[in-house]
């Protein structure tokens, strides 16, 4: 069956607590959505706020290669004639030629948000949608708070249906506003629906339950080929439903078409583009397009993999746009670093022994408080050193940090190249002045070595028992315009943690630079799997 996918990441999605976009990145979401070939995006609620009206503004300048651009509003208002509605116009000014338009469906919104009769109620559904059709548009009408309010009165949220459906609405969409619905009871009140609607029905559904995913699949089981939710599971409190997950579980497991297949291995890359724009971090364990989605790091679960991928994969992580990934840990194995260097046709440059050297190395790391998962930055270094241990660019002799009142300066000597490098510099901080005196030593001899600059810094503590004498581990993330990569150092001190990781990254970037084994260089080119 085809099934409509409906994305409201724009309006929707955007109710979420954290998620804010503007008018820029709700353009850019639009053209990422219509290149993976959804069929509805709502931009928004011109009505409501400037920025909405603003989008849509600009959006009649877009030409769209799929999808059909919706504007959102609600019903008339009960004072105004709907020719009169401020809202109702303004989604004819949207100029976009689909309309959602949402209606109360449930007996206690009539009477005590409206504070209207149930035909009056009816009154504004019908007036609402038989205006927006005699103005040329799709109109698609979503009723809200429907399984609320068919439990209170089926007749009523019937009744509801019949108005939009008698006044031309093209889809009814089902909404399960405040995402309490379990999946069995949705799935009886969509096959009663269906049983006496003809037409498109729609299913929209919220994540208060987690049930979100779940109950947006029932109702497409039970005929309704039309679903709305966001990309990533963004919006009101817990979410809407993960269009994500939704159209790779339509596309995959339930033998329907969305997107299509050909285009369903683009959906990763669209889940995480849309999650940088909104500012937010991906979540690991998001099905399908999640960092962790198809991550092993058990050493049984790595052996396993190793002999067949479908063992612990439920699908090819290609159809969906995604990569496996194997993650280095006191869990792991032989077979994990056994794994990374086949990938890249290395498995004969360490031995046995190395490799349980490095593994043993790994494990112990990671006993002290190292998190290589997130560190590939030190991972690739742990590689470099393993292959090339004979490479000593620099040792530091000695490093110490004075702070007076807020004045800070560091100190640092190291030794390279049989000569002693001495820097003195201060600094907005102990690691800020730590890091300019390091590059004054190094910058002498490795002057590339100021491309590197920090893009991300984290402090985690690992014992919080110990309140301030516990031991704290600090990520770093680096860039040198080239590539990004993650350092991590792990002590009691703040500072000598940073600067562990600080000495990782400078080690790391100058055994790149001083690489004259181009298949060293093929084995580490990117480590970014054990982010």
């Amino acid at each position: 069956m085809r099934v409509f996918t409906f994305d409201t990441t724009l309006r929707d999605g955007t109710q979420g607590e954290a998620v804010s976009l503007s008018s820029d990145d709700k353009v850019l979401v639009a053209h990422k959505l219509d290149e993976l070939g959804i069929d509805y995006i709502e931009g928004g609620w011109p009505g409501s706020n400037p920025k909405d009206k603003d989008f849509f503004a600009r959006a009649k300048s877009i030409r769209f290669k799929h999808a059909r651009l919706t504007a959102f509003g609600a019903t008339r208002m009960a004072r105004n004639k709907v020719e009169d509605d401020a809202s109702v116009n303004a989604l004819i000014e949207a100029d976009t030629p689909v309309v959602c338009v949402f209606g109360k469906t449930w007996e206690l919104h009539v009477r005590r948000a409206l504070g209207i009769t149930e035909e009056e109620n009816l009154t504004l559904i019908s007036d609402t949608v038989r205006y927006l059709k005699a103005h040329g548009k799709e109109v698609i009408y979503d009723a809200e708070h429907f399984f609320d309010g068919y439990l209170y009165s089926r007749d009523f949220a019937f009744r509801t249906l019949e108005a939009a459906q008698k006044a031309g609405a093209d889809t009814l969409t089902l909404c399960d506003t405040n995402g309490g619905t379990m999946t069995n009871r949705l799935a009886e009140i969509c096959a009663d629906v269906r049983k006496s609607f003809e037409g498109i029905l729609g299913i929209h559904t919220h994540n208060d339950c987690e049930l979100a995913v779940a109950n947006a699949l029932a109702a497409v089981e039970q005929g309704f080929a039309h679903v709305q939710g966001c990309f990533n599971g963004y919006g009101e409190r817990c979410g809407n439903a993960n269009l994500t997950t939704i159209i790779a579980n339509l596309e995959l497991k339930m033998g329907h078409s969305t997107i299509g297949k050909d285009r369903l291995a683009h959906l990763t890359s669209a889940a995480r583009f849309i999650a940088e724009l909104a500012n937010l971090p991906m979540r690991g364990d998001q099905a399908y397009v999640g960092h962790s989605a198809f991550a092993h790091k058990g050493g049984v679960h790595v052996n396993a993999v190793l002999k067949d991928s479908k063992t612990y994969e439920h699908v090819s992580p290609k159809t969906v746009g995604n990569r496996q990934r194997v993650l280095l840990s006191d869990l792991s194995g032989k077979g994990s670093i056994l794994y990374k260097l086949k990938q890249h046709g290395l498995e004969d440059r360490l031995d046995d022994e190395a490799r349980r050297h490095l593994l043993d190395r790994i494990k112990q790391m990671e006993f002290q408080g190292y998190e290589l998962e997130a560190a590939e930055g030190t991972f690739e270094l742990l590689v470099r050193e393993a292959l090339r241990p004979g490479m000593n660019l620099f040792e530091v002799v000695n490093y110490e940090v004075i702070t007076r009142g807020t004045h800070t300066t560091a100190n640092v000597t190291l030794k390279s190249q049989d000569n002693i490098l001495t820097a003195t510099a201060s600094g907005n901080g102990p690691f800020n002045a730590l890091d300019l005196a390091l590059r004054q030593c190094l910058s002498t001899l490795y002057p590339a070595i100021a491309n590197v600059t920090l893009t991300d810094y984290k402090v985690r503590v690992l014992e919080f028992k110990k309140g301030t004498a516990a031991r704290v581990r600090v990520l770093i993330e680096w860039s040198d315009h080239r590539r990004s990569w993650a350092t991590v150092g792990v002590s009691e001190n703040v500072i000598e943690a940073s600067w562990f990781a600080l000495i990782d990254a400078m080690r790391l970037e100058l055994m790149r630079l001083n690489e004259d084994d181009p298949n060293i260089q093929k084995a580490v080119e990117d480590y970014c799997w054990g982010v």
